[in-house]
């Protein structure tokens, strides 16, 4: 049972004095504080095996351990409703050596629904009472050795934003590892007589076939059953010799105790599990009343102002971006000199021959002219404002605000998060529409999400931009993106409305305390994603520039004596297919060296800049760096032109991964094989429009 998720073989573990830890806790909790906290720059991010939700792991040593800590997806219990649920609860089933419970101390009803879930499971635990520091600005108080002993498990203060309690925490996982922490003991959750009785009924059935169930407590896998957990019921039909018995006594028990207590079975037991949190807090909690209204208060009063939220939104989305383009321009320029440099550095190095036209003409033009585009992408635009957007609490009230404007259209306003994510990487955010409850909204939202614009797309926009719009560049690229948005609502309506029909579901979102991250933790955030970026520029950015140099050298174009010489791109692979697609272009303002880019384009959006860094080097540019790379394009493009060429790389096909997960997160070629058409058909008839429409208007 539950082996889907092997990450350490405990023996080898041990033997290394290595201990398995798992953090789990509600959303908003602060579990990525702590795991910051406590791993610092050791950690890496991966997915789960055989799903695909992310996964951080990272370690520290301690007090002569390594310990391995495994940030578990957020939830709010262990029943296996959606994917996070399943990833945490089969994690923590796999019995890692401790758990620490991460609980925001001002919230501690909710957050301790998911401790009652972990003492029934028997988890060896320690409780993180984070944000500690709010709860006394709030004048709660918590008799936190009470607390502690109630629930049999350590109780550590915590404030992780600032890396307090990271030792004391670090010290009680040792010593529940040791099996020396005082308070670590087990504990049951009583859910009275009637119900009781029937869970020692389903033991009892259990016990006959006691090799089944791994180890697990059997009283746990008894509630689980009465709870009507369709997982426990699987793989207990695939498991136990005495399935039958079992679940035949499973449903007389839940028939017995909801003719008695007139309720469901899993009404019942969710009301036993927060009848115990009340008791242990009437014991243990105090609030004093402070006459003030909070500081989050305040600040919503504005920002979630029906007037005023949507516009405040804009203004930050509008400052994003043309802090990206201006200030990003510095660094841009510093790394563009030095790629040049290297550039002429290793032309006068090497000799004439193909080997120096791969080196100079494909690998450096093409890794070249993307790498200078690192600083915006890396610390401007995604991965520091994103990282702030999302670790102050912003990225609820925005789609708190968002709501207002997307439902009328039938659209989840909570599905505006996984739009955000999307400026970062459609991968990641299609992943994340996994946490929309309802199917439809989940289908609806991937479809439309390849139309926000993804950090890929970035250097193409500051390329064109750049070349094309001077001052105004930073402008443009804000309207691009705000375009992506625009069109991803209407085609969300226009889809609701034909193929998904129906109101979206009902949209509670919960509203974070603001908090002000730790400059740690948002540059732990930059140089993960970041470091994603160097890996593909190391990977397929550098593949793809070999095969595009490939394609523009080969077949050699031969001259014939007496006639004008042939052009060696026009004639080549990579030539060919770009005259092909030419005519289908024509009318979108664009020739046949940017119907190569979009093509290569497929595989990754970076390597439109790859691509047209090699195909005007091969035009004996003076390099592929950005003011040559510039120059050369407003030779063949016009800023109508540009214009209409920014907006088709927007909506047209997205990239392989993002192509990939669009499969797997819908199940279905049908429906991917439509999300690609339906762009592609978008992406000629916006840049038709504007191209033309544009040249009809004197543009």
């Amino acid at each position: 049972m539950f082996n889907r998720f092997p990450l350490v073989d405990k023996k080898v573990a041990q033997d290394k004095k290595t201990i398995i830890v798992g953090l789990c806790g509600n959303p908003n909790a602060g579990k990525t504080c702590i795991f910051n906290a406590l791993t610092g720059s050791h950690q890496h991010v991966g997915n789960y095996a055989g799903v695909t939700v992310e996964q951080k792991e990272g370690t520290v040593h301690y007090g002569g351990y390594e310990i391995k800590v495994v940030d578990l997806p957020g939830t709010y219990s262990l029943t296996a409703y959606s994917i996070e649920e399943v990833v945490a609860r089969d994690f923590i089933l796999r019995e890692p050596d401790v758990v620490i419970n991460i609980i925001d101390s001002t919230n501690l009803e909710r957050n301790l629904y998911l401790t009652t879930q972990l003492i029934e499971l028997g988890a060896r635990a320690v409780i993180a009472l984070n944000m500690n520091d709010e709860a006394e600005h709030k004048g709660i108080m918590i008799d936190k050795k009470k607390l502690g002993e109630l629930l049999g498990m350590p109780i550590v203060p915590t404030v992780g934003n600032r890396g307090q309690g990271m030792k004391e925490l670090l010290g009680e996982v040792v010593a529940v590892y040791e099996n020396k922490a005082p308070l670590s003991r087990h504990i049951h959750v009583q859910y009275g007589a009637e119900v009781e009785e029937e869970i020692q009924k389903i033991q009892t059935e259990i016990r006959k076939d006691s090799a089944s169930v791994d180890n697990l407590s059997t009283r746990w896998l008894s509630v689980k059953l009465l709870e009507r957990d369709n997982e426990i019921i699987k793989e207990v039909i695939a498991t136990s010799a005495n399935q039958e018995a079992i679940l035949k006594q499973v449903k007389k028990s839940q028939t017995h105790i909801e003719t008695i207590l007139n309720d469901e079975s899993e009404t019942i037991l969710a009301d036993a599990r927060y009848g115990f949190v009340k008791g242990v807090l009437a014991e243990t909690y105090s609030h004093r009343a402070i006459d003030r209204v909070e500081l989050s208060d305040r600040i919503d009063k504005v920002l979630t102002n029906r007037w005023l939220g949507i516009p405040i939104l804009l203004g930050f989305l509008w400052g994003m971006f043309q802090a990206t383009f201006t200030l990003g321009a510095y660094p841009k320029d510093l790394i563009d000199k030095v790629v040049t440099q290297f550039s002429v550095f290793v032309s006068g190095a090497m000799p004439a021959g193909l080997l120096k036209s791969l080196v100079v003409d494909g690998i450096i033009s093409g890794v070249g002219g993307v790498v200078g585009f690192l600083p915006n992408i890396m610390i401007l635009l995604l991965f520091f404002f994103i990282s702030l957007f999302e670790d102050t609490g912003c990225m609820a009230r925005a789609a708190f605000i968002m709501d207002k404007v997307m439902h009328p259209f039938g659209l989840h306003g909570k599905s505006f998060i996984p739009m955000i994510m999307g400026f970062g990487c459609n991968t990641s955010a299609m992943m994340g529409t996994r946490t929309l409850e309802n199917k439809t909204d989940r289908l609806l939202t991937i479809l439309i999400n390849p139309l926000i614009s993804c950090s890929a797309r970035l250097p193409v926009y500051i390329l064109l931009a750049g070349a094309f719009f001077g001052k105004n560049a930073g402008n443009v690229i804000f309207g691009i993106y705000l375009t992506g948005i625009v069109l991803a609502i209407l085609m969300g309506q226009l889809f609701r409305k034909t193929l998904f029909k129906g109101d979206a579901a009902p949209f509670v979102m919960e509203l974070p305390p603001y908090r002000m991250p730790s400059m740690k933790s948002i540059l732990i955030h930059m140089w993960e994603k970041g470091s994603i970026f160097l890996k593909k520029m190391g990977g397929i950015i550098l593949a793809a520039s070999i095969v595009i140099w490939f394609a523009t050298a080969f077949p050699k174009a031969t001259n014939a004596p007496g006639q004008p010489p042939v052009d060696q791109i026009e004639q080549s692979y990579a030539g060919q297919a770009g005259k092909w697609l030419e005519p289908v272009l024509k009318p979108l303002g664009f020739n046949w060296k940017g119907g190569v880019a979009l093509i290569t384009g497929v595989a990754a959006k970076e390597i439109v800049v790859s691509t047209f860094g090699v195909l005007y080097h091969a035009e004996d540019q003076a390099g592929a760096e950005s003011e040559s790379l510039r120059n050369a394009l407003r030779q063949d493009m016009t800023p109508l032109a540009a214009l209409s060429f920014m907006l088709f790389t927007l909506i047209y096909i997205p990239c392989a991964s993002a192509l990939a997960t669009m499969y797997r997160e819908l199940g279905s070629a049908k429906w991917t094989l439509f999300g690609i058409g339906y762009s592609l058909t978008l992406a000629w008839l916006m840049s038709f429009v504007v191209f033309q429409g544009g040249r009809l208007l004197g543009f």
